[in-house]
């Protein structure tokens, strides 16, 4: 069986951490990763991650390319793919990929994604939100992409950050639909399951 081919994209918008988590649950799944970083998300990295994490993204991804080879297999259609999740996705990133822009690999291989209808999920990280960034997401949805901005499950009760970070990261893998679904789900109360079953 061949393993699935994940385009994955990391924007400059804080949430930095959600990168490396898609990239770990991806490469755990035996999906093949090609990545590109932006320059801003190069920094945003080292700040919030440390001065290692760019090079443990890098050794994580089967591919890197650079921001700037449009020349790259992933800007190109005839290139199979499963999708793309940009993890984070800067309100740049998102407005140049909901006007068509292609300006970079990064938003070209997002485009490409919604020409060839597959998968584009877009983990949209800025608060509070402008009109333009509720016009860019309702562009971008109206093109086919995903918007998932990184909400924690609170329900869940999640012990720390990581769980946080892990769980919204395994939200963006389970709507490519490559694998079974990977995040933790709701399960309803057992007193309530008993409730309902007492009143049929």
């Amino acid at each position: 069986m061949t393993a699935p081919r994940v385009v994955q994209g990391v924007a400059g918008a804080s949430g930095a951490a959600l990168g490396l988590s898609v990239a770990r649950q991806l490469v755990a799944l035996g999906a093949e990763i090609d990545l590109v970083i932006s320059a801003a998300a190069e920094r945003t990295l080292a700040e919030e991650c440390g001065p290692e994490a760019l090079n443990t993204l890098q050794t994580l991804a089967t591919r890197c390319h650079p921001l700037s080879n449009m020349g790259a297999s992933i800007a190109s259609g005839s290139v199979p793919v499963s999708g793309m999740i940009v993890a984070p996705c800067s309100m740049r990133s998102l407005a140049a990929i909901a006007q068509g822009l292609d300006d970079n690999l990064l938003t070209r291989a997002a485009g490409v994604q919604l020409k060839e209808r597959r998968r584009l999920v877009l983990l949209t990280r800025e608060a509070p939100l402008t009109l333009a960034h509720l016009r860019n997401m309702t562009a971008a949805t109206e093109l086919g992409a995903f918007i998932l901005p990184p909400v924690p499950a609170f329900y869940l009760k999640p012990n720390s950050i990581s769980d946080i970070v892990d769980q919204i990261a395994a939200r963006a893998i389970d709507l490519l639909a490559i694998t079974t679904p990977v995040a933790r789900q709701w399960a309803e109360p057992a007193e309530e399951n008993h409730s309902v079953i007492n009143q049929n």
